[in-house]
């Protein structure tokens, strides 16, 4: 099984971390000065880009590591359980967004708009920039079904901030011209709901790994029909399809051969590999070769 491991994804994650933590403090700083929530839930969703950048650094460090003794499969779950994590901590923070912006309906605060603009209007260029760096990547990854989901994921995030920043901009604006106040809060219960459906998003997916679920956009029906496509190959049983991590999918199939090419399973074995690997991208397979002694005949000899 091959490792995560990449020096220049490595470099692309800390380059967009700090740059990142630097939005995370003007908008802390920015937020409290002016008295916007919205530019404060803008703060929390910048955290959670930061959060998802550490721990997809942290995943990339320590799936890296070859598998040993204790941990056979080596150490890809990190990923998913780092996920995991995020998803839940995107869903406690826009809870605490929601109620908040409550309260601030309830008893609106003066908002300083044109502080709330400036912050808000430098967040989404440093936004911009980090999207690049994450985004450029992909861009110049040579084999895009192999692409590093850990910066994918931390792209979206980046790109969801973005969304927030633009809401901030506009809502700052529009106080600035009306004057009305409840524009904040509002803005901020739109941050929350980009929050939440991005921890859902997160959520469903690493549990879905987690309870070895079949990747998604792959069918065991469909993968059944073509490994029973192959002329030596009579049927399929015990098929089971699974990811180890979100960029390992592994297979296992007992595999039932036609007693006339009963000497050729290596011949076969890579035709089925080769066969999965081009098509779904699935090259860690366990296969275990069958004959049908009813098919064989009594004296054919087959086991």
């Amino acid at each position: 099984m091959k490792f995560h491991g990449s020096l220049d994804v490595e470099r692309r994650l800390i380059l967009s971390m700090v740059l990142t933590s630097l939005i995370l403090v003007a908008e802390l700083v920015g937020g409290i000065l002016s008295n916007s929530l919205a530019l404060l839930s803008d703060a929390a969703h910048v955290f959670m880009d930061v959060f998802a950048l550490g721990t997809s650094f942290f995943a990339l460090k320590i799936s890296a590591r070859p598998s040993d003794d204790l941990h056979t499969f080596g150490y890809h779950r990190v990923e998913v359980f780092a996920a995991l994590i995020n998803g839940l901590s995107l869903l406690a923070i826009s809870i605490g967004i929601f109620i908040e912006a409550v309260k601030r309906l309830q008893a609106p605060l003066q908002v300083h708009s044109t502080e709330m603009l400036i912050i808000a209007i430098i967040g989404l260029v440093v936004n911009l920039i980090v999207a690049f760096v994450l985004g450029n990547h992909d861009q110049q990854n040579e084999q895009p079904r192999r692409k590093d989901l850990n910066v994918q994921s931390a792209f979206v995030h980046v790109l969801g901030d973005a969304i927030s920043s633009i809401g901030v901009i506009i809502a700052a604006i529009l106080i600035t011209i009306t004057h009305a106040q409840w524009l904040d809060p509002l803005v901020s219960f739109l941050i929350g709901g980009i929050l939440i459906f991005s921890a859902y998003r997160i959520l469903r997916s690493s549990l879905h790994i987690l309870i070895e679920g079949v990747p998604e956009g792959l069918s065991v029906q469909e993968i059944k029909k073509e490994m029973t496509v192959l002329p030596a190959v009579e049927a399929v049983h015990d098929l089971h399809v699974w990811n180890i991590c979100s960029g390992h999918i592994s297979l296992s199939a007992h595999v039932v051969l036609d007693c006339d090419v009963r000497s050729e399973n290596s011949q076969v074995l890579q035709q089925i590999n080769a066969m999965l690997n081009a098509k779904y991208a699935i090259n860690h397979t366990t296969i275990q070769m069958e004959t049908d002694p009813t098919s064989c005949g009594s004296g054919s000899g087959c086991n």
